[in-house]
C-alpha cells in the first residue's frame, strides 16, 4: 500500500437504484405494490350499468351532463354488463325487477360493486309496505355504497363515487 492509504474491504459496489429508491433517496421513483396500481386504475376507470327505475335515474343523468361531469373521474357509462364494473341502482326496485338485477349482476366481471342511489333503492323509501317493491336493493345483489336522498341530488352521486373510489383503495391496501 501507498503512503496515506489504510486497508479496506476492496472493491465494494455502490448501493443499487432499487434500495435507493426504496430508501427514499431519489426523487420523482415511486414504489408501490402491483395490488395499489391495479386499484390506482380501476378507480380511475370505472365502466357504470346505469341501472334507472324511477325519479332518481334523471338525477342519475344530470349527473352525466357538463355541469357536474362524471368525465373527469373517469367514469363512462356502458349499456352492457360483460364490461360494466359498477351497477347503479336508482329508483323503486319492484320483485319483477329481482331477478333481472341478479342477472345483470351476475354478467357483471369481478371486481365488480353496486351502489344504491335514493331511498327507494336502499329501503323501499315511501313504497316499503307495498306488497310488490323490495325492501332495499341489498337483498339482491351485495351494495358497496350507499347515496341518500329522495331523489339524492348529483352531488351527492358524485360523493358516492368518491367514497367507492375510496374503497376500492382501501381494499387493495388489504
Amino acid at each position: 500500500m501507498g503512503p496515506g492509504r489504510t486497508g479496506g474491504t476492496g472493491n465494494q459496489p455502490g448501493p443499487s437504484l432499487l434500495d435507493q429508491a426504496v430508501a427514499g433517496k431519489i426523487p420523482g421513483v415511486i414504489t408501490t405494490s402491483t395490488e395499489k396500481l391495479f386499484a390506482m386504475a380501476r378507480k380511475s376507470s370505472l365502466w357504470t350499468l346505469s341501472f334507472g327505475l324511477a325519479c332518481c335515474a334523471i338525477e342519475m343523468m344530470s349527473t352525466y351532463m357538463a355541469h357536474y361531469d362524471f368525465d373527469r373521474f373517469g367514469v363512462v357509462t356502458w349499456p352492457s354488463p360483460r364490461q360494466s364494473d359498477v351497477m347503479i341502482v336508482s329508483g323503486t326496485v319492484v320483485k319483477k325487477m329481482a331477478d333481472p338485477i341478479r342477472l345483470l349482476y351476475e354478467q357483471m366481471p369481478e371486481p365488480k360493486w353496486v351502489i344504491a342511489m335514493g331511498s327507494c333503492a336502499t329501503n323501499g323509501g315511501p313504497y316499503y309496505r307495498s306488497y310488490s317493491v323490495v325492501m332495499g336493493v341489498d337483498h339482491i345483489v351485495p351494495v358497496d355504497v350507499y347515496v341518500p336522498g329522495c331523489p339524492p341530488r348529483p352531488e351527492a352521486l358524485l360523493y358516492g363515487f368518491l367514497k367507492l373510489q375510496e374503497k376500492i383503495m382501501r381494499d387493495a391496501g388489504n
